[in-house]
């Protein structure tokens, strides 16, 4: 364990009040970007995510944002660190996959902050969004492409202020290459004003504290979460344990697999996903990052209610990949659908996994998918992209059913609102609901997934990635499995709908109608 700058005598009450300024700030961040952004994917969704960082980019606090960002965002951070000599004003931006990033929609802006004049920074803030277009092949950047020059706009950690400036030549660049670049110099602009109340909140911190202080506790929060880690893991029986887990959509149409093997041994875990498939011509790799992320979630899921989420989980873990795999992407491997996709069936298997080693723990496998619509083209007011992921049915526990139509696992995004949708974009929600009975069977149920279906009025790109169209989320202990997804298309003048590929892209005409059929969760435990 590493010692806290000048450690003090243990005082969980203040190390406490630390640990909710930390988290407070960070959702005063998010709560101005929401504000703030221009997209309805990041206003009115809720789809970015806020942190802060200490001088070598721990992350030391969060708010309860995405899972899928919060525990990769670390990388982020320190390759603007490594990359970027950063000084007061600055803010870097960034969203390489091989560069500590997701997938390319997922711009991240980091920022130093100072406590005082000259030196290096003492602490950054940083914020991911998921911008609705990053340019690429298809509208949205989310439709199935064989590499990642196909997916976007690639930025390695570059300055776009310096000095408290834009950079008018680096933001004209990123706006190039975006389908509706007035949308996106908006978001990114709120991102921007994003961290500069994070900087501020934390120098308020260290006014009133002693920015000493403020270090300390950082690193002391750090500390706690390491110890209580180490102690979850203390209480798990020692063993080994394997579990793998499908991604339909690979090569020619043949499953690929994530392969994992969990050793546990005292206090620390090593999650071992080196025999994972390797998938080099799909949208389904994805990066160590976001490989992290999910052991990172999963592991915080599992730890006591009020427990500081940050750097500290990470020390316990040890997470091994193979370089070139579905779980840790290689250059020029597409990743877009990795981010969304692979990150939902890395926590399956890793649920999997501890089923056999905390069966009283552990529910069965929830929708599996985030379910990303993407749709643009030109509309009477210009052109226009959308973004959503759709709910589906959460997997049941051993103690309760799964919930119904909820965002699961590494989303934790907001459904758009369909006056948004139809003020916004030309298309009209015909209907959206639960859809009944394809939660598995079971003692305890899971639960149900959703029913979405569009009346396209323009000539519109659409876009459909998702998983667990062929064998629905398993269950757990003799519970039955959910229901799978499944796409229904039904073109102008035809009499009835005809179903469509998991994951698809096409143009459709005016008039079309796409219904979209999301998962059911897992049972638990026989009927």
């Amino acid at each position: 364990m590493t010692r806290s700058r000048g450690q003090r005598k243990f005082d969980p009450v203040r190390l406490d009040v630390f640990h909710h300024l930390f988290a407070a700030a960070a959702e005063e961040m998010g709560a101005a970007l929401m504000r703030a952004s221009f997209s309805p994917n990041i206003r009115e969704r809720r789809d970015f995510s806020c942190a802060l960082f200490d001088e070598q980019g721990r992350m030391i606090g969060q708010a309860s944002h995405l899972p899928v960002h919060l525990g990769s965002t670390p990388m982020s951070v320190r390759a603007a660190i490594e990359s970027v000599a950063m000084e007061p004003g600055d803010a870097v931006i960034l969203n390489d996959p091989y560069s500590g990033g997701t997938h390319l929609p997922d711009i991240t802006l980091v920022s130093p902050v100072y406590l005082s004049k000259g030196g290096v920074p003492d602490f950054y803030c940083a914020n991911r969004a998921h911008h609705a277009d990053v340019g690429g092949a298809h509208p949205g950047s989310m439709g199935p492409t064989l590499d990642v020059h196909g997916e976007g706009l690639r930025l390695p950690p570059v300055r776009l202020v310096r000095g408290g400036e834009i950079q008018r030549d680096v933001l004209a660049l990123v706006l190039a290459n975006m389908r509706v670049p007035e949308e996106r110099e908006g978001d990114l602009l709120a991102q921007w004003s994003t961290n500069k109340i994070g900087a501020r909140r934390l120098v308020e911190m260290a006014q009133e504290h002693g920015a000493d202080e403020v270090h300390r506790r950082g690193a002391e929060l750090m500390d706690w979460t390491e110890r209580l880690t180490g102690e979850l893991f203390a209480s798990m029986p020692n063993g080994s344990w394997s579990f793998e887990d499908e991604l339909e959509t690979g090569v020619a149409g043949e499953p690929a697999y994530i392969r994992l093997r969990l050793e546990k041994g005292g206090r620390k875990l090593v999650c071992d996903f080196s025999a994972t498939d390797r998938v080099p011509a799909s949208p389904l790799n994805t990066t160590l990052a976001v490989t992290v992320s999910a052991v990172f979630y999963v592991v915080r899921a599992l730890l006591p209610p009020g427990t500081p989420t940050n750097d500290g989980i990470l020390r316990c873990l040890e997470v091994r990949t193979r370089a070139g795999t579905l779980v840790d992407a290689s250059y020029p491997s597409g990743v877009a659908a990795g981010n969304v996709e692979t990150s939902q069936r890395i926590v399956d298997t890793l649920l999997g996994a501890l089923a056999q080693a905390l069966p009283e723990r552990i529910p069965a496998a929830s929708s599996g998918t985030m379910s990303n619509l993407t749709f643009g083209g030109e509309g009477s007011r210009g052109p226009f992209v959308s973004y959503e992921t759709i709910a589906g049915g959460a997997g049941a526990g051993p103690r309760r059913a799964g919930t119904s139509a909820v965002q699961t696992h590494m989303t934790n995004t907001r459904n758009t609102p369909i006056e948004e949708l139809e003020s916004v974009y030309p298309v009209r929600v015909l209907s959206l609901g639960v859809r009944r009975d394809s939660g598995g069977k079971g003692r305890r149920p899971g639960g149900d997934g959703m029913r979405k279906e569009l009346l396209f009025t323009g000539p519109t790109h659409v876009a459909f990635v998702s998983e667990r169209s062929r064998q629905g989320p398993w269950g757990l202990a003799g519970g039955g499995a959910g229901a799978p997804g499944r796409v229904r298309l039904r073109l102008p003048g035809a009499r009835s709908a005809k179903p469509l590929p998991a994951t698809f892209t096409r143009v459709l005409p005016a008039g079309s109608v796409l219904t979209l059929f999301t998962p059911g969760g897992g049972a638990h435990g026989r009927s």
